[in-house]
């Protein structure tokens, strides 16, 4: 019913950058929020940022200042800019976002996470 594809991970030297982008398809009525969510190995999954249908953002401490998260609502996707990368931001990142369905179910959707390597 809805497909996620996200991109744009990599290997990236500190202080480099990455933008990352997940595009989502198929029988999509309405996206509300979209987030992107990290876990680093041995580690919890957490909140990096999110953005509500509205444009109205919000960050984890670790990203203020580094990172921007944005959205196309016409091309139903959310990317997140990372600039000053630090070797503690590697991780899988993930995008979640929350999708209305034209059959009006409403969930959480996960992408199928991409990589983030910090380190020289």
């Amino acid at each position: 019913q809805v497909q996620l594809v996200e991109s744009g991970g990599g290997l990236v030297q500190p202080g480099g950058s990455l933008r990352l982008s997940c595009a989502a398809s198929g029988s999509i009525f309405s996206i509300y929020a979209m987030a992107w969510y990290r876990q680093a190995p041995g580690k919890q999954r957490e909140l990096v940022a999110a953005i509500t249908s509205s444009g109205n953002t919000n960050y984890a401490d670790s990203a203020k200042g580094r990172f921007t998260i944005s959205r196309d609502n016409g091309k139903n996707t959310v990317y997140l800019l990372m600039n000053s990368l630090k070797p503690e931001d590697t991780a899988v990142y993930y995008c979640n976002p929350t999708i209305q369905l034209t059959t009006g179910s409403v969930s959480d959707y996960w992408g199928q996470g991409t990589q983030v390597t910090v380190s020289s």
